[in-house]
């Protein structure tokens, strides 16, 4: 297979099939392609992101932060058409495919039309811990993404799992042997905390969870509890006597 062609953003061509792409303007996409017929599999590099090899493709482009372009699933299916590969990667600082960006971006039109044109829903290389699409919306509170994703087949981690109260899927994994190690049940139930699923958090601290441990942006529990206006959860942990980053660092003399 041919190395794809890199262009810099700000080479006319690129400045082009980039606004064509996020404006949803096919007729102008169509027009591009057909006069490069190499634009398809063509990677877009910022000029942050060094020279050489890298950067974005163009279906990372309909599937950029924040999401929700106009005509988004139409694109999709224009430049897969062209030869774009869905499970095509980011090259950079990280491995990510556009399903992964369009998980994080809570963009359910362009999951499924990334998924209808061929999209790994399994592949790995996402930001949180090198994870599924999956890791990536449930990790961002992306919960509409995150259900869709589970709905079209993708396979919930224990995590996973316990951020979107499968609680079925919870206690299946704590009847198994060997049982969650204490590690494993602590960042199940912070994620729990974090997708405000008061039922699966009790199981899990009843089932040896740690519920002060500081977790992810350096949040405990409660913190993310919080900040995710998880108000039933925040009155539950506070009763429960869970406390916060300040507060426990405090207590530790941090």
């Amino acid at each position: 297979m041919p190395t794809p062609r890199t262009l810099r953003s700000q080479d006319p061509v690129a400045v082009a099939v980039t606004e064509a792409v996020r404006a949803g303007d096919l007729d102008a996409l169509r027009g591009l392609l057909t006069a490069h017929p190499w634009l398809a599999a063509a990677r877009v590099v910022e000029d942050r992101e060094g020279h050489g090899p890298g950067g974005r493709s163009l279906l990372h482009l309909a599937a950029d932060w924040p999401g929700h372009r106009p005509r988004g699933p139409e694109t999709v299916a224009v430049l897969v058409a062209a030869g774009a590969d869905p499970d095509t990667r980011f090259t950079g600082a990280h491995r990510e495919t556009p399903l992964h960006w369009a998980a994080s971006n809570d963009d359910v039109p362009m999951i499924d039309a990334l998924v209808a044109a061929g999209a790994d829903i399994e592949a790995d290389g996402a930001v949180i811990a090198g994870g599924t699409p999956l890791a990536d919306a449930r990790a961002f509170g992306q919960w509409r993404a995150a259900h869709r994703l589970l709905e079209l087949g993708a396979r919930a981690t224990f995590q996973d799992a316990a951020t979107l109260g499968l609680l079925d899927q919870i206690e299946a994994r704590l009847a198994a042997d060997p049982p969650p190690a204490r590690e494993e049940l602590t960042e199940a139930f912070w994620g729990a905390c974090q997708g405000g699923r008061l039922p699966t958090a009790a199981r899990l601290l009843e089932s040896g969870a740690d519920i002060d441990w500081i977790g992810w942006d350096d949040l405990t529990p409660l913190d993310v509890a919080r900040a995710g206006k998880a108000d039933e959860v925040v009155a539950w942990l506070t009763a429960h006597g869970a406390r916060t980053r300040a507060e426990r660092e405090a207590a530790d003399g941090v």
